[in-house]
């Protein structure tokens, strides 16, 4: 099942994709924070704007070298543990938003990862219980300011600032994740290439270790990683970046005067 959040006019609305009719069967409220309850009012999918499909209400969790070959092609090697930073709400956009190039980097890249979203609050999930505390997996670009990422001593301004965080298209409920491909695209050329079946620590493992340091709540969302083939994005090109079983979405990227 795929749920998207989306708008017709002013206000966000939920639906359920419908992939015979390419139609979105609308929900009653957000299903993070409630059922999956339907107006019975359908929306064909190409006349409405696809949003993030969820807004952390607290935190987005980044994991940084999860996989061996991104570790490698970046010289370093892989942590112990899972490698953790953080990302603020106001990063996260959605399909179609547009990327914006901070002022005080020349040098930013595209991550493609897949997304975990939280449907619960809770602390300390033992790695076998991960499952009862995934509401569902999105797709994400950790987009990254490199150059300041390699001379500022922590992540914030190279991977917190507004924009930084394309989230979409879709949330897909009960996926097997164990083996996906995860790829991004520039200008429709392929960047990057992987599967989920190379992170090092596993999306169990990285739910418990992250519940050990914060409580998690409704709506957080966990980046899982990037696999290699990492590379600049510059103003007028477009990003796109996809995960099998969910779907691919793109943004442009544009610079403020």
């Amino acid at each position: 099942m795929r749920i998207a959040r989306f708008i017709t006019g002013e206000n966000p609305q939920y639906g359920i994709l419908d992939e015979e009719t390419d139609e979105l069967v609308v929900l009653r409220g957000d299903p993070i924070y409630g059922d999956l309850d339907t107006t019975g009012k359908r929306v064909p999918l190409d006349e409405v704007r696809l949003l993030s499909p969820v807004i952390p209400r607290s935190k987005v969790i980044g994991i940084g070298r999860n996989y061996a070959d991104h570790a490698a092609e970046m010289g370093n090697e892989v942590p112990a543990e899972p490698l953790v930073f953080l990302k603020p709400n106001t990063s996260v956009i959605g399909p179609d938003d547009p990327i914006v190039l901070p002022a005080y980097s020349q040098n930013v890249h595209h991550e493609a990862e897949l997304a975990v979203v939280i449907s619960r609050l809770c602390k300390f999930v033992p790695r076998e219980k991960a499952g009862d505390v995934i509401f569902g997996y999105t797709v994400a670009n950790d987009v990254t300011a490199r150059d300041v990422q390699s001379t500022d001593s922590q992540w914030t301004r190279a991977k917190g600032f507004d924009t930084s965080c394309p989230l979409g298209p879709y949330i897909t409920i009960d996926l097997d994740v164990s083996d996906l491909a995860v790829r991004a695209r520039v200008d429709g050329e392929i960047r990057q290439d992987g599967r989920t079946s190379d992170l090092v620590h596993k999306v169990p493992d990285l739910v418990a270790y992250v519940s050990s340091i914060f409580t998690l709540l409704p709506g957080d969302v966990i980046l899982t990683g990037t696999p290699a083939g990492v590379g600049p994005i510059d103003v007028g090109q477009r990003v796109e970046v996809e995960v099998e079983g969910i779907g691919a979405f793109s943004n442009p990227v544009v610079r403020r005067d």
